[in-house]
């Protein structure tokens, strides 16, 4: 069985989750990294000797570094569709993951921890600003893009969409005032209504140290997603 190593609300771990659920597939969710460590044992230095998280199992195949792993699975698992055919429409899918992970996922991670992950009273608004408008600024890039399709790649959902759709979770609940980007809000709602994306991108991520407390022994006892 496919084994996936990581936290499921860690920012490079999500895509990786996303993936498998959209295609199907049955796997093990090995808690690690943060409070579950792990990540120094031997065990887990032979499958990533970064000993950073995600990282995969596939059999006697290990995997590390988030949009290899969603690359792999889309090829192996879903050839064809979430993995275009075409080679041109596959070099667009990857041109997007790639700028996701280049160009849009800094400004929104940094927002995403100046805010969710500071208290309110500990909050720099000028930094915040900042930040809301290096992210608008990438993000518009994907804006122009969208404006005569429904996803990266054009009319179907593909590994496109993946690692942007998990950065702009976080952008649209952050909670600050964004200027429109009404082509990307639309993308946005057509990932919504993907119960993988429901369920596994959409998590609430606590304000404080008590909420992320109590999410991690959530999903302790959670064991398999």
């Amino acid at each position: 069985m496919l084994e996936i190593w990581g936290r499921p609300y860690s920012s490079n771990v999500i895509p990786v989750i996303w993936t498998a659920n959209e295609l199907g597939l049955a796997y093990t969710l090995q808690l690690a990294g943060g409070s579950f460590g792990k990540l120094d044992t031997d065990t887990y230095a032979q499958i990533n000797p970064n000993r950073m998280i995600p990282a995969i199992r596939d059999g006697d195949f290990a995997l590390w570094e988030s949009l290899a792993i969603v690359r792999y699975l889309c090829d192996r698992y879903g050839s064809g569709t979430l993995s275009p055919s075409d080679v041109q429409t596959r070099a667009v899918a990857d041109q997007w993951m790639e700028w996701s992970a280049s160009l849009a996922f800094t400004p929104v991670i940094q927002l995403f921890f100046a805010t969710v992950r500071t208290q309110p009273n500990q909050r720099d608004s000028a930094k915040i600003t900042a930040l809301r408008d290096q992210a608008h600024k990438a993000l518009s890039v994907a804006e122009g893009h969208l404006a005569d399709r429904p996803y990266v790649c054009g009319d179907a959902f593909t590994m496109g969409d993946i690692p942007l759709g998990c950065v702009v979770y976080r952008y649209f609940t952050v909670e600050v005032d964004r200027p429109p980007l009404p082509n990307v809000e639309a993308w946005y709602q057509r990932l919504a209504d993907r119960p993988a994306f429901q369920d596994h991108v959409m998590r609430h991520f606590g304000t404080n140290p008590d909420e992320w407390a109590a999410l991690e022994e959530a999903c302790a006892s959670e064991g398999v997603l």
